[in-house]
């Protein structure tokens, strides 16, 4: 009996998700915590696309500088710390279907009904059943039947704003993004990391998902909702360990 609280508390916890508050919504992660902060806290080696702007006193009397800040300026990110918009429309379907179908069979005898009247004499020493006529008659047969079928069907329409936290030598852009969406008490998480090309963003500051070389696209999230539909640990250990 005195073992009776300990065991009760172990069975409390082992029932709880580690991570998950109790009786509030979760914590949003710190947005000086990730990597984009850091670049746009660091100066970067400008890389400019556009010439360089024109002296002042030309400048004055035209409108059109190479300045990002003048009317015609180019104001797509392209240094370290700028900020671009991810547009992830993700509408992939999939079919798949195959059938296999194999069958074989094969049979072997042989008989030796005379040799010297050998068989003869063996057929009246071997016991009652025995015959050496045929001496080995042997059969096979095996069939397989497969089949199997994929269908897949995906739909995600998402548009985040992400940093370019390096330049890389070669000018590739080397950009990440995350997004919190907090709603009751379930938070909704969107991250994207990946590599651009400067010419692949769009007059409007915007880049595709599938112009991203190295896409890590995640979307998911943590909260009431999510700890419901995740099996408790006890469960996960035990279909790890049993073989059936």
């Amino acid at each position: 009996m005195r073992h009776l609280p300990a065991l009760a508390c172990l069975a409390a916890l082992a029932g709880c998700t580690p991570g998950s508050p109790i009786g509030r919504a979760p914590d949003f992660n710190s947005p000086r915590a990730g990597q984009d902060f850091q670049a746009m806290m660091t100066d970067g080696i400008p890389r400019d696309i556009l010439p360089p702007a024109q002296p002042a006193e030309v400048a004055m009397a035209s409108l059109w500088t190479g300045d990002r800040e003048s009317l015609l300026g180019d104001r797509r990110a392209i240094n370290r710390g700028d900020i671009l918009t991810v547009v992830i429309e993700i509408d992939d379907s999939a079919q798949i279907s195959n059938t296999t179908d194999r069958s074989r069979s094969g049979s072997q005898e042989m008989s030796l009904p005379q040799l010297f009247g050998v068989p003869q004499r063996l057929q009246d020493r071997l016991p009652e059943g025995a015959t050496v006529d045929p001496a080995v008659d042997l059969g096979s047969s095996s069939q397989f039947n497969g089949a199997g079928s994929v269908s897949r069907n995906e739909q995600l329409e998402l548009r985040v704003a992400a940093t370019i936290v390096d330049v890389l030598p070669n000018g590739v852009l080397e950009i990440a993004g995350t997004q919190e969406v907090r709603v009751n008490f379930e938070l909704r998480e969107l991250l994207v990391t990946g590599y651009v090309r400067p010419a692949d963003i769009s007059r409007q500051n915007e880049i595709t998902y599938d112009k991203i070389a190295s896409a890590r696209i995640s979307y998911g999230g943590r909260g009431q909702i999510s700890d419901m539909q995740q099996p408790r640990y006890g469960q996960q250990a035990a279909e790890s360990v049993l073989p059936f």
